[in-house]
């Protein structure tokens, strides 16, 4: 039996499809039961929530509660902030359970989670220093930039101490994070990258109708370089995502061929995925892994993504550009428009990095390396 817990942030977004995605490889590729216990951002009020980051989590009895009720040998973590914090993962073990923390991505350091302030790539925070990020308000009101970083100045030591094992989604990611000065356990840390459920038999990027952007609608995401880059060779693009731009991207994208979707479920995501002709990935900030760019890859749609953070273990070199580069990701998406022979070229990469059967075995070592 394994045991996630989460905690969801107020705005949905690749880390709770990447939850689920995990829950669903354990259950069908380990053969393992799983649960799950959720906390929800959401329907938190911002006094609740600085409480539990400044105590280190709320009610950690329900933790020990549900490793008991369930027989739980493992729980693994996934977001724990505001509210199952490092108390969380105490209570999981004082209940007999081992632990695996998920980091998918930099909140351990980072108030924001992105590394990404001021409109760039940002490693200012180091280790227990959190200051830059109060100073630069990174969390958008000052009471709330002083909560963070001080919760996670005082806590992230004990949380990881705390952890049988890390996981962490790229290459790219695990330096970063040592970059960054947190304290991971060398002997401990694997590389598990998030997995894709269902892989295409062949492209179909020849049918397509659109280009395709799908992810949060913050400014790290680069939306409105695709726009930029579509309106200038007269592609047609469909923006998937919700976030506090759009209101911006919509009056951006006012006099060019955009078609703003809204947050949309996995369903109706891969029904507009599969009549793209081209997928972009036009990311301003240090992606941890890039599910977007893996998935649209893996249902044969040709990607064009930025150089940076993990993308380039995803995305061949021909498909990569500078970030923040509104020509180059024209001229790359017009090379790979439509194209078969990218789409199928993405398959097979796909099927090397994100297949299930490819990370399910990944992941099922670590829970044996912790005792499971």
């Amino acid at each position: 039996m394994i045991l996630f817990l989460h905690n969801r942030y107020r705005t949905t977004g690749g880390e709770e499809r990447a939850v689920e995605d995990l829950r669903w490889l354990v259950a069908e590729h380990l053969g393992q039961e799983v649960k799950l216990l959720e906390r929800d951002s959401a329907r938190l009020g911002r006094a609740r929530a600085a409480a539990g980051l400044l105590s280190g989590g709320l009610a950690p009895a329900d933790v020990a509660g549900a490793v008991r009720l369930t027989g739980a040998k493992v729980v693994h973590a996934h977001n724990l902030n505001p509210t199952l914090g490092w108390r969380a993962l105490a209570a999981a073990r004082d209940a007999g359970a081992r632990v695996v923390l998920h980091l998918h991505n930099y909140r351990l350091i980072c108030a924001v989670g992105t590394c990404f302030t001021r409109g760039a790539d940002c490693t200012r925070c180091h280790a227990r220093n959190t200051l830059p990020g109060v100073r630069l308000n990174c969390r958008g009101t000052g009471a709330e930039a002083a909560v963070y970083g001080a919760s996670l100045s005082l806590w992230q030591r004990r949380m990881v101490s705390l952890a049988d094992a890390v996981i962490v989604p790229s290459r790219f990611a695990r330096q970063r994070l040592t970059d960054l000065g947190a304290p991971l356990p060398a002997d401990r840390v694997y590389v598990v990258p998030h997995p894709v459920r269902s892989l295409a038999v062949r492209s179909r990027a020849d049918r397509g109708v659109h280009a395709l952007v799908s992810g949060r609608l913050a400014p790290e995401k680069g939306v409105d370089v695709a726009i930029e880059a579509c309106q200038s060779i007269g592609l047609p693009l469909v923006v998937a995502g919700d976030g506090p731009l759009r209101s911006e991207l919509e009056r951006r994208g006012a006099d060019a061929d955009v078609r703003f979707a809204g947050s949309l479920d996995p369903t109706a995501l891969a029904e507009v995925r599969g009549q793209a002709a081209l997928a972009l990935v036009p990311s301003r900030s240090a992606e941890t892994f890039g599910l977007s760019a893996a998935e649209a890859m893996a249902d044969g749609v040709p990607v064009v993504a930025s150089r940076i953070g993990a993308l380039p273990e995803l995305v061949d070199p021909d498909g990569l550009v500078a970030p923040g580069d509104p020509a180059a990701l024209a001229e790359a998406a017009r090379r790979r428009w439509r194209s078969v022979s990218h789409g199928e070229a993405g398959i097979a990469a796909a099927r090397a990095v994100v297949a299930p059967e490819v990370v399910a075995p990944a992941l099922g070592a670590v829970y044996e390396a912790v005792g499971a």
